[in-house]
């Protein structure tokens, strides 16, 4: 029996710091382990716990207008605006399917009702209002309600003094709506020059990705334009504009921190430190 347990002793480490017994292994947490696109295998609770930015490497993972709220939102508390607010059909779109069977598809999925949450609150005791969009709900396309949405909330701005966070990421205007989508950009962009006559700021935060008419309109108009690290910013897709001007691209090119050395954006701000950098800005405006 001893000659066995030394036969079997080479199973276990002796030495401190080389080898634990299986039983004295620490458990890891429940959850589950993501892959990132850097290649990174980061669990879940560790992404939860620095606001689904990967430690090692920044990547910053898409996250929505819930955990956007969540994060800079005093308690995560606030009013929303217009929350039942939803798409009518003016076109009577039919590809595949119908505009109205894929809105509500898009609502069953995410469990919204279009493609931004419009909402005020506090953020370290120091009024704001936020409007947020959701790429998940059809690619965060910008339609009548994004539009009317967000004229709503420059409005409550207007009425209160408040300054105003757009947080965008979106595919562009949605072609379901055709000119009436469009004509969002123009309306977003005539209610913002109210804001700027009445001398209350508004910031743009761009995230991954924001591109079309958000770009062409509200998304690139901040008295204060940042974004997150490694945001994929534009107003037409890379191919097409290789393609139209026949020349190679520059490495980086439509990416945050190319868009930051070209003069397009103020700052890029970690999701991290997105609170704290609001906070200061607006103690700075105010």
């Amino acid at each position: 029996m001893n000659v066995i347990n030394d036969n079997l002793s080479w199973f276990k480490r002796k030495k401190k710091g080389i080898l634990t017994p299986s039983s004295a292994k620490k458990e890891l947490p429940d959850g589950f382990w993501i892959k990132t696109p850097k290649g990174k295998i980061v669990h879940s609770k560790i992404l939860q716990e620095n606001l689904q930015v990967v430690p090692d490497d920044g990547y910053h993972l898409p996250i929505g207008s819930k955990e956007y709220f969540s994060i800079l939102f005093d308690e995560n508390t606030f009013t929303e605006l217009n929350a039942t607010l939803q798409s009518a059909d003016p076109l009577h779109f039919v590809d595949n399917r119908s505009y109205i069977k894929r809105l509500q598809q898009a609502q069953t999925q995410t469990d919204l009702i279009d493609a931004i949450r419009t909402a005020y609150g506090t953020i370290n005791n120091l009024p704001l209002a936020i409007a947020c969009m959701d790429f998940a709900f059809i690619g965060g396309s910008m339609g009548s309600v994004v539009g009317e949405k967000i004229a709503q909330l420059v409005n409550h701005c207007l009425q209160h003094k408040t300054a105003l966070l757009i947080i965008s990421k979106s595919g562009g205007c949605r072609m379901m709506e055709g000119g009436f989508s469009l004509m969002q950009m123009a309306k977003t962009s005539a209610k913002l020059l109210q804001l700027a006559h009445a001398k209350i700021p508004y910031i743009s935060l761009l995230t991954d990705a924001t591109t079309g008419g958000v770009t062409a309109s509200f998304g690139m108009i901040g008295d204060i334009n940042m974004a997150e690290p490694g945001a994929l910013i534009g107003f037409a897709g890379p191919r097409i504009i290789r393609e139209t001007i026949g020349q190679e691209l520059p490495k980086g090119f439509q990416r945050a921190e190319f868009l930051l050395e070209h003069g397009f954006l103020d700052m890029i701000v970690d999701r991290r430190k997105l609170k704290a950098t609001l906070t200061l800005l607006l103690q700075m405006l105010a």
